[in-house]
């Protein structure tokens, strides 16, 4: 297989995003005055935006990826739940794996932007768990979309969608019909996640839900960690986001350190949305983990320069992998 043959064959895969779902709102303005009701700027809204937030954006790198997402969430019976429905015909995506509740709003992320400066956020949500009914209803749609599926991702924000039943019973689902499962933890269910292929914390997550602490500089200490979490969840592998480190992955019997690039960083938001999208469809085509990691490793960094939550660009992210030979480099292990 070559490089181009790799990104070609992502245009054949389904993937089902299994998570936590929001509308990220943005009001950009300027601000010229302070109010006389109180000692606050008055932001004079020019411009506002909604898009596809949470899980949302995993399904928005996925698709520019060139796979074809199928987002399973929950959103509430209001009109921000209808304007999610609209995000997702405007993005040509299945409205297939929505489960519409009337228990819960719709989550809504409003950003105020004045020039650069972000001023204010404003979070409408609620994160209890959804009920036994609307779980037994979830993952009904889970059960019936799954084999049509080439690998699952849990993209997980702690907002009340999965929990241990739900997340047991889809990777023995997924387990029964032979599609991998990726998981990008949050702290609440990050010891449910039993016998999952790939396990993508971060470090801050990783130290968090082991409740351990420990130098990253150190690989020996690094190692011992995710060797403490595979046996603990029963995972085949553990893919560790470094930040300026890059990444190391553990699974399948190799363990690679694999650095990142030098770049100029505008934002950080959203780059593990491209890490897990990358890595989980290369899991998917059953890529060596080398080669799995480094292509993640390129992803996430592209992301970082573009200021504001965007999904990679596939012709940059081919681009890039060429010019850095990452597809021989990585192919062949010589990490």
């Amino acid at each position: 297989m070559t490089l181009q043959q790799l990104f070609d064959a992502f245009n054949n895969l389904n993937v089902l995003i299994i998570g936590d779902v929001m509308v990220d709102s943005y009001s950009w303005g300027n601000v010229e005055r302070i109010s006389p009701e109180a000692p606050v700027p008055i932001v004079h809204v020019q411009r506002t935006e909604k898009r596809l937030g949470g899980a949302g954006n995993v399904a928005l790198n996925v698709k520019a990826l060139g796979a074809r997402p199928v987002l399973c969430a929950v959103t509430g019976n209001d009109g921000e739940g209808q304007e999610f429905m609209r995000l997702l015909s405007e993005n040509d995506m299945t409205q297939d794996g929505i489960l519409c509740c009337s228990s819960r709003p719709t989550t809504v992320k409003h950003r105020i932007i004045a020039g650069s400066q972000q001023m204010l956020r404003v979070d409408s949500e609620v994160d209890h768990v959804i009920s036994e009914e609307e779980k037994s209803a979830f993952l009904d749609k889970i059960s019936r979309l799954m084999p049509a599926c080439d690998v699952v991702i849990f993209e997980d924000y702690d907002k009340g969608v999965l929990d241990e039943r739900v997340i047991s019973e889809t990777i023995r689902l997924a387990k029964k019909y032979g599609v991998p499962t990726i998981v990008d933890p949050k702290k609440r269910n990050f010891l449910h996640y039993q016998q999952a292929t790939l396990f993508k914390p971060n470090l801050k997550e990783l130290r968090e839900g082991l409740k351990i602490d420990f130098d990253p500089r150190q690989t020996s200490d690094l190692e011992k960690a995710v060797n403490q979490l595979k046996d603990k969840l029963n995972l085949k592998g553990v893919l560790v986001t470094l930040s300026e480190r890059g990444v190391f992955i553990d699974f399948e019997g190799q363990k690679h350190l694999v650095p990142a690039h030098v770049r100029q960083i505008s934002d950080v938001s959203g780059a593990g949305d491209t890490v897990v999208s990358i890595a989980a469809l290369c899991l998917a085509l059953k890529m060596p983990p080398p080669l799995l990691a480094g292509l993640a490793n390129l992803g996430g960094g592209l992301v970082c320069e573009h200021a504001g939550v965007v999904p990679v660009n596939k012709h940059e992210l081919y681009r890039e992998a060429a010019e850095h030979g990452v597809f021989d480099r990585y192919l062949t292990h010589s990490v």
